[in-house]
C-alpha cells in the first residue's frame, strides 16, 4: 500500500458552524460547504490547510459512533486520513498483513471513497483511506 499523503485530520465537534466560525475568524481559514454523509449519520466539511485538509464532523444521529466519541472524550481529534491510490486495494492488502479493519470495502464519504481500519491495529488512533473522486477532497 502506497500513502500519497496525509488528506486530512478531523475533528469531532458539536457544533460545526460556531468551529467553523472560529476557525475563520482567529485563524483565518475559509469556510466550507457541510455536506451530510446519512449513512456515517454525521454532518462535515472540509477546509482546505495548503495541501492537507481539517474535516469538521458533527453527529446528526444521537447513538451514532461520532456522538458516543463526543460524550467519552467531548471536542477533540477524532481520526487521521491517509490518502491511497485505491482503497478497497489498501483495505484487501492490510487485511491480508492482518490489520483489524472496520471496513472491508470502500464507502462514500466527504473525501471519497473511504475505509477505516480500527484504533487496536493502529496504536489507538482511528485511521480512515481514502481515493478522492471527482469533485471530492483534494
Amino acid at each position: 500500500m502506497k500513502v500519497r499523503k496525509l488528506h486530512h485530520v478531523a475533528v469531532a465537534v458539536s457544533n460545526i458552524e460556531a468551529v467553523m466560525d472560529d476557525f475563520a475568524r482567529i485563524l483565518d481559514m475559509p469556510r466550507a460547504p457541510i455536506q451530510e454523509v446519512k449513512s456515517q449519520a454525521v454532518k462535515g466539511c472540509l477546509i482546505p490547510i495548503g495541501d492537507s485538509e481539517i474535516e469538521l464532523i458533527q453527529p446528526t444521529d444521537p447513538s451514532s459512533g461520532v456522538a458516543k466519541f463526543l460524550e467519552k472524550r467531548g471536542e477533540a481529534l477524532h481520526h487521521i486520513c491517509f490518502q491511497v491510490p485505491d482503497t478497497n486495494e489498501a483495505l484487501k492488502e492490510l487485511e491480508g498483513k492482518g490489520m483489524q479493519l472496520i471496513d472491508k470495502q470502500a464507502r462514500p464519504g466527504l473525501a471519497g471513497m473511504v475505509g477505516f481500519i480500527h484504533p487496536r491495529s493502529t496504536l489507538g488512533t482511528l485511521v480512515e483511506l481514502c481515493h478522492p473522486v471527482s469533485g471530492k477532497g483534494h
